[in-house]
């Protein structure tokens, strides 16, 4: 039985290919990052159903003598590094963050598993955002980077962290640079689910208007579920390499809205107005990825588009509203 350690398991991603890896038989283990205040029902929400089949420790990635632990004792196979402050707004507020958790914690695990098991397949979640103001589009694994948010610099700094450790060493790292990806499972936080929760509680009489900030920015969205077979596909092959994993396809903010809305019967504009607090200091226009490598060398492609995803997400935020 193969063993895996996936950091950031109780995210949404990590709750994903939880389920992923277990439905393949592998034994699951994740790192936990407690937090005092934290609410544990809230923590635990993505998880609950499968926690009774996956082993938890917990530990901050910063903490380099707790990870070199946790991996040595875990002994893994395959090592999926999904933790990190992913919020881009919030990145131009909390750099440090970025500094020590989204580029240390990488280099922390990279290090920690070198000494350890320097066999186990290692897996970074890069990001669409390290493109930021794309030089090309569509964007693909040759396209240069050009990150316009703290968060995009950081995904770019780890990128290179683990090349580095696979050329170096000769370690089997991999990058998934991850376009948009959504789900039911994303934090509250993000426009998407900020959207899928306001089109809810307005279609339910629960909330009478919704503020948001540049209705113009397009994404490539997939869903979440597609994506985390994409990483692991990545760690299946005879030689490590990097990924764009994407749909190919873009929508704006106020397609997304249109989707929502219409989905209930609703027209957006009567509901939706911009809030100057909500632009970023410096935002990303256009982010649309070509994942033709991905089709041709991993056999990978997306399943769900986005009416599906959207009306995935509506439904769930009905549902969770009406129970309560």
């Amino acid at each position: 039985m193969k063993k895996v350690l996936i950091t950031g398991i109780c995210g949404q991603d990590g709750s994903y290919l939880a389920e992923l890896l277990l439905s393949k038989g592998y034994e699951v283990s994740g790192i936990e990052r407690r937090v005092a205040i934290e609410n544990i029902d809230s923590r635990y929400s993505r998880i609950k159903h499968i926690k009774d089949k996956i082993k938890l420790y917990s530990g901050d990635i910063r903490d380099y003598a707790r990870m070199f632990e946790i991996i040595n004792e875990v002994q893994p196979d395959e090592l999926y590094h999904l933790a990190a402050q992913s919020f881009v707004g919030v990145s131009f507020k909390d750099e440090q963050t970025i500094l020590q958790g989204n580029i240390g914690g990488t280099v922390n695990i990279l290090n920690a598993l070198r000494k350890i098991k320097p066999y186990c397949k290692f897996y970074h979640a890069s990001s669409s955002e390290q493109f930021g103001s794309a030089l090309q589009t569509p964007q693909t694994e040759d396209i240069p980077f050009n990150p316009v948010s703290p968060y995009g610099i950081g995904k770019c700094t780890s990128f290179q962290w683990t090349k580095l450790y696979r050329e170096a060493y000769k370690m089997f790292c991999c990058n998934g640079i991850l376009f948009n990806h959504e789900s039911p499972r994303r934090g509250f936080e993000f426009v998407t689910r900020k959207i899928t929760r306001a089109v809810a509680n307005i279609h339910l009489g629960k909330q009478q208007r919704l503020e948001l900030g540049n209705l113009d920015a397009k994404r490539d969205w997939g869903f979440a579920g597609d994506y985390v077979k994409a990483m692991w596909l990545m760690l299946q092959q005879d030689k490590p390499d990097d990924y764009v994993i994407a749909t190919n396809i873009v929508h704006s903010i106020k397609d997304f809205l249109q989707i929502a809305f219409s989905y209930v019967n609703l027209n957006w504009e009567d509901y939706v107005v911009t809030n100057v607090k909500f632009y970023r200091p410096l935002d990303v226009n256009l982010l649309k990825g070509d994942y033709s490598k991905a089709k041709t060398i991993l056999n990978w492609e997306p399943e769900v588009e986005i009416y599906g995803l959207v009306k995935m997400m509506v439904d769930n935020d009905i549902k969770q509203i009406k129970n309560g």
